[in-house]
């Protein structure tokens, strides 16, 4: 029961991630591309501002029960001979490397929002938002190819 309840945390945790991202960038920015410049700076900084919160809320709760669950199978006779399924461990990798681009999403690129709105430098707002749509759209592919080849493999 343990084990089943830290999978659907798990799941629902990167579902509310992933589909966020794809929200973000398929309507949202869409929508918000009509906006002069300095209003598009604003909304998506407050947006992502919000988003980032849970985000980082999320992506820790994933990594967590996702190593949890790990800990909780059967590897074998030793840690060196694991026997789990290959779409964990490409679950696990890819996974990983999402949480530290997410990281630089957060902690470097949205700063860099973040210093444009303040100083009202709306051309560098929307340079900072460009680099954070493109690292979203590579996290964007991530977790598609993850859920790919984690329900493909049944």
């Amino acid at each position: 029961m343990f084990y089943a309840s830290l999978k659907v945390i798990h799941v629902l945790s990167v579902v509310v991630w992933v589909g966020g991202m794809f929200f973000t960038l398929f309507f949202l920015r869409p929508a918000a591309a009509a906006l002069e410049l300095p209003e598009r700076v604003r909304l998506m900084h407050e947006v992502l501002r919000k988003f980032f919160k849970a985000v980082l809320v999320l992506s820790l709760v994933a990594l967590l029960t996702g190593v949890a669950m790990l800990l909780m199978h059967d590897t074998g006779p030793s840690p060196t001979a694991a026997r789990m399924p290959w779409s964990w461990t490409v679950m696990t990798v890819v996974g990983t490397a999402m949480v530290a681009i997410f990281g630089h999403i957060r902690f470097v690129l949205f700063r860099r929002l973040s210093d444009a709105l303040a100083l009202q430098a709306w051309t560098s707002g929307g340079a900072a938002l460009a680099s954070i749509r493109s690292w979203v759209r590579a996290n964007l592919a991530l977790g598609l190819a993850i859920l790919i080849v984690v329900v493909g493999a049944g």
